[in-house]
């Protein structure tokens, strides 16, 4: 059980095999689905809350718990987070917030709303679409921070890309920044993907 455990490849692998399972469980017992537009809508969504999940479930181990606790860790430290644990969650970062983008605007796509949403509802009667719009709008700067600002000034706090030491504390000012922009963004970003997907 140990060797099971101690195995994220395992425990992962077997997950999706378990999600597989019930959605062939779901699929019979609900006399089958159409592998039509509404199909495609769900699965997208939740490969949608799936990379979201991990996304902004980083941004807030970010915010939450490694810078703050930087300062506390001593020099000899220090390197296990910024040149293993950093890039890798960095890695799962930038990449989950481009597939949240992908999916939900395939999402917004597929269920006929993305022009209205991406319009905030301007002219189509807002309501819905102006909160489901704002959400996406909010998601979409968030994923550029990801990708222009805190990216390109990791690589050079981190060392992956080599700059002189005396622009590391710029380039890290710059990133923090942004990631604390994108955590002032997520609550309002989130309430606004809820409030559309339940109050309209």
């Amino acid at each position: 059980m140990s060797d099971f455990f101690g195995s994220l490849s395992k425990v992962v692998h077997t997950s999706i095999i378990l999600a597989i399972i019930l959605f062939v469980f779901l699929f019979f017992g609900n006399g089958g689905f159409a592998f039509d537009t509404l199909f495609w809508s769900w699965l997208f969504r939740y490969l949608h809350v799936l990379a979201g999940v991990m996304w902004i479930g980083l941004l807030w181990y970010f915010n939450f718990v490694q810078v703050p606790n930087m300062g506390k860790i001593t020099d000899e430290q220090k390197p296990a987070i910024t040149k293993v644990i950093a890039p890798a969650a960095l890695f799962w970062f930038r990449w989950a917030a481009l597939a949240t983008i992908v999916t939900g605007l395939l999402v917004a796509y597929l269920n006929g709303y993305a022009h209205e949403a991406m319009t905030l509802g301007i002219g189509t009667g807002g309501g819905k679409y102006t909160a489901i719009g704002i959400g996406m709008w909010l998601g979409l700067i968030m994923a550029f921070n990801v990708w222009f600002i805190i990216w390109p000034n990791q690589k050079k706090v981190l060392g992956i890309v080599e700059v002189p030491a005396e622009e590391k504390p710029a380039a890290a000012k710059k990133a923090l920044i942004a990631s604390r922009t994108n955590m002032l963004l997520s609550f309002p970003m989130l309430l606004s993907m809820v409030a559309a997907q339940n109050l309209y």
